[in-house]
Formats: C-alpha cells, sequence, structure tokens
C-alpha cells in the first residue's frame, strides 16, 4: 500500500512492458536517453533539494520551478489514515522517501523528453470531466500539423486508449488496479513503449482524481486541470491542491452551460484564489468553443520544445 495516499500496489499493467522493474516504493528506475533501463535499490533517491522545513523544489528543463510542502504536518495528514501501527515520524519519513524518488525518476523522465524536443502534458481531472474526449478532437483538429501521442491512466481497461488509437495516433495504456494515480515510474515505462516521436506532443491522462496526481511530478511540463461545467464550480477550494499545482485550468463541456448552474466567473476566481497564476480556457469537444486558442497553446508549447533542443544543438557546436 501506497502510505502518500493509501491507494493498492502491486496490481499495475503497463501494456507491452516486461514485468518485474523496480517501483519508486522499493528503488529507483535509471533511464538514459536510448530508452535503456536499469534499478537501483537505494533507500533514498534523491533528485531534487530540501529546505528545513520538509518542502522540496524540482526544476524544469525550461528553468520553471515547481515547490512541493512535504512537512512534517502535511506528511503526517496523508499518511495518518493508511499506515495503522507505524508512528508519525516514520509516516513522514517514508512518504519523504516515497516523493524523492518520485521525483528522481521523474527528473529522468524530463530530460528524456527535453533531448528529444518533446512537449508533455499531464491532464488530471475528476471522473467523467471529459479529459478522453478532449484529448481525441484535440488529436484530430491537429492531424497534419503536429504528431501526437497518448499514455493513458486508469484502474482497469483499456477503453480510453483504444479511443484514441481509433484516431491513428499511438497509445499506451496503464492500468493501475487498486492505485489512484499514475506515478512516474509507470510513466517512464510507458514511454520506453510508447517510443513517442522527437519533436512531438504527448498527452498523459492521468486516472480521474482531483486528490492524489497533485503530489506527483511524472516529468511533464504543465499540468493542466479540466473542470467540466457538470460539476461544482466551487471544485477549485474544495480540492486546492490540484489548482495550485496546475499551470492551465480548461473549463470544459460549455455548450452545456444553459442547462446546470455553474458560474463561470467564481470557478476562475477560486482557482485564482489558491493559483494566482493559473491560465484559463474555456471549451467544449461538441461545439468547438476555445478550440483555436487551446490548439494555439499547444503549438507554441510544442514549438518551444523544439527550440530548446535546437539551441542547445547549436550552443554545443560553439563550444566545440
Amino acid at each position: 500500500m501506497c502510505v502518500t495516499c493509501g491507494c493498492g500496489q502491486g496490481e499495475i499493467r503497463i501494456e507491452g512492458a516486461p514485468a518485474g522493474e523496480a517501483s519508486p516504493q522499493h528503488g529507483h528506475v535509471h533511464r538514459h536517453a536510448d530508452g535503456t533501463v536499469h534499478s537501483h535499490a537505494h533507500e533514498h533517491g534523491h533528485g531534487h533539494d530540501h529546505s528545513h522545513d520538509g518542502s522540496h523544489w524540482h526544476q524544469h528543463a525550461d528553468g520553471s520551478r515547481h515547490d512541493h510542502d512535504h512537512g512534517v504536518a502535511g506528511a503526517a495528514a496523508l499518511g495518518a489514515a493508511h499506515a495503522p501501527g507505524v508512528d508519525a515520524t516514520r509516516r513522514v519519513q517514508i512518504e519523504r522517501d516515497i516523493l524523492a524518488k518520485n521525483d528522481a525518476i521523474a527528473a529522468a523522465n524530463r530530460r528524456l523528453l527535453a533531448e528529444r524536443g518533446i512537449f508533455a502534458l499531464n491532464l488530471v481531472s475528476s471522473p467523467g470531466s471529459g479529459k478522453t474526449t478532449l484529448l481525441v478532437k484535440t488529436i484530430e483538429a491537429l492531424h497534419g500539423r503536429i504528431a501526437a501521442s497518448v499514455i493513458e491512466g486508469d484502474q482497469q481497461t483499456s477503453r480510453d486508449a483504444d479511443r484514441i488509437r481509433a484516431t491513428g495516433a499511438p497509445a499506451i495504456q496503464v492500468n493501475t488496479g487498486k492505485g489512484c494515480h499514475l506515478d512516474a515510474d509507470m510513466v517512464g515505462r510507458a514511454l520506453t513503449q510508447l517510443d513517442p516521436a522527437a519533436g512531438s506532443l504527448l498527452l498523459v491522462e492521468n486516472v480521474g482524481n482531483l486528490v492524489c496526481p497533485a503530489a506527483f511530478d511524472l516529468g511533464e511540463a504543465h499540468k493542466v486541470v479540466i473542470l467540466s461545467v457538470t460539476e461544482g464550480d466551487d471544485k477549485p477550494i474544495k480540492y486546492p491542491d490540484m489548482f495550485h499545482a496546475a499551470d492551465l485550468m480548461l473549463i470544459n463541456k460549455t455548450d452545456l452551460l444553459p442547462y446546470v448552474d455553474f458560474d463561470v466567473d467564481a470557478a476562475i476566481a477560486f482557482a485564482r484564489r489558491v493559483q494566482p497564476g493559473i491560465g484559463v480556457m474555456r471549451v467544449s469537444a461538441r461545439s468547438g468553443e476555445g478550440f483555436d486558442a487551446w490548439l494555439a497553446w499547444l503549438e507554441r508549447g510544442v514549438a518551444a520544445a523544439r527550440a530548446r533542443v535546437g539551441a542547445g544543438a547549436a550552443l554545443e557546436q560553439r563550444v566545440a
């Protein structure tokens, strides 16, 4: 059992991946740029810096920096209900070790993606927000403009991956069993199988859950949180960690606004209360509202990822 959130372990299935690779709870997986993998059974796999209050941060390839608060109070609260018989101090240490090892693997994922100029997004939401339909319409709209591939996270079935593959885009299904979120190791192993094209767009559809995925870095450039108008407009303040971790909020299914009690302005205000810098777009896969802006945002991200690879190659030539 994962003491960070209490979800089950040991039932993970990744399409095409060999069994037996180490998970973040039992070691860390080192990934080379060529996709080869080997595991280390370390007690600590720190790929980031800690501050004295128990928080840590990691830096992205583009120079942006994310902070995570894993202080004693927060860690104890996360683990308290899920590790009976384990004292609070030990729970805190276990959670820090799990998140440290996850972040080390996420850093390896991030390096691999940066070296190949791949723009990767972690799409998070509650169940039923319309993530898969949004992805299908996005991939269809980008056809002939940007190559896209998808890592699908669900507890069971390959239904969503099958829907993505029906568009012609490659997809790998990750089934988490009793697990309620993807982690960096799952994504890294899926990347090995998927082998996305250099300079492409990688979309990771996380398990539907507005709590646990907020704590796990996957190596993405951005978390994109999707809030459908069929949910409450107060979700951002009820689930603040997720919205605080996101860089963009998509208010989805806007074609249904005439039929539901959802205050768009209130939802935006609540989101910016917990994350002042969060971007916001209104979108509908059915009506097409907001899709031009969404696609343009994706194209800018892909172009920037490609440009960083070109800039790095030019610098290497000058140094040589």
